[in-house]
């Protein structure tokens, strides 16, 4: 089964790291977070890969290219202007009939893929997404008649569920594409939702988007770790 990755985003809100490469070629420890992202399947026995290109494109091409690894991966321009669902589509022609995974190359977690796959079965559904806990990113105070009583950091259980990413798409969803220019968030998955077609797959474990400088420090301290918390 192929796992399409997003890569083609122009990776604004970590522009001081984009100017000259794709967000997805952002070093984490001395790898790009792309490769941690496949790392994530192959360390799971699916090393089959198609790279959804734009920005900058061809960093991610002649990264490829270099690579030595028993990886089966295609890079597929997807073109600098076209969003997240035309981004889709057009790797899910290269696979007709095929059902497909599907992840953003900007998030690491320690998703079991099988137990996803096992569970989108299951569901009979059309696609299904994985919902994770959004990471706790400000504190949080509680006070009673202007006296603070609590001050701390906000637990990621506090908050409620959100995309993480993770998908699995049975070849139909690419025909609720309607065109390039369209983004998957907003186009294709209300589009599920509302033919009833959309399982979620609800992960409690690790998850950490990079869409900021502080989030890459914190991935890049975590890589260091003996165990890193996106592998199983």
């Amino acid at each position: 089964m192929k796992t399409i990755i997003l890569a083609g985003g122009l990776g604004t809100r970590i522009s001081e790291e984009t100017e000259t490469k794709p967000k997805p070629m952002v070093l984490i420890d001395d790898k790009p977070i792309l490769w941690h992202v496949m790392n994530i399947y192959a360390s799971q026995g699916h090393t089959d890969f198609v790279i959804a290109t734009g920005y900058k494109g061809e960093i991610i091409h002649d990264w490829i290219k270099s690579l030595n690894t028993h990886w089966s991966i295609t890079a597929i321009d997807t073109g600098s202007d076209t969003q997240t669902g035309g981004r889709v589509q057009q790797c899910m022609a290269t696979v007709p009939g095929e059902r497909v995974m599907v992840t953003y190359g900007d998030g690491l977690a320690n998703v079991r893929i099988d137990e996803l796959l096992n569970f989108h079965s299951h569901q009979e559904r059309l696609a299904t997404v994985t919902a994770v806990r959004p990471p706790a990113r400000f504190g949080v105070l509680e006070s009673h008649n202007g006296l603070v009583t609590s001050f701390g950091e906000k637990r990621q259980a506090d908050s409620g569920w959100i995309n993480g990413g993770f998908f699995v798409f049975e070849p139909e969803v690419a025909d609720l594409i309607h065109d390039y220019s369209e983004p998957l968030e907003t186009g294709a998955l209300p589009r599920l939702v509302n033919k009833r077609q959309l399982s979620s797959y609800h992960h409690e474990g690790f998850w950490q988007p990079m869409d900021t400088l502080r989030e890459r420090t914190i991935l890049s301290e975590l890589s260091t770790l003996k165990q890193v918390p996106w592998l199983l």
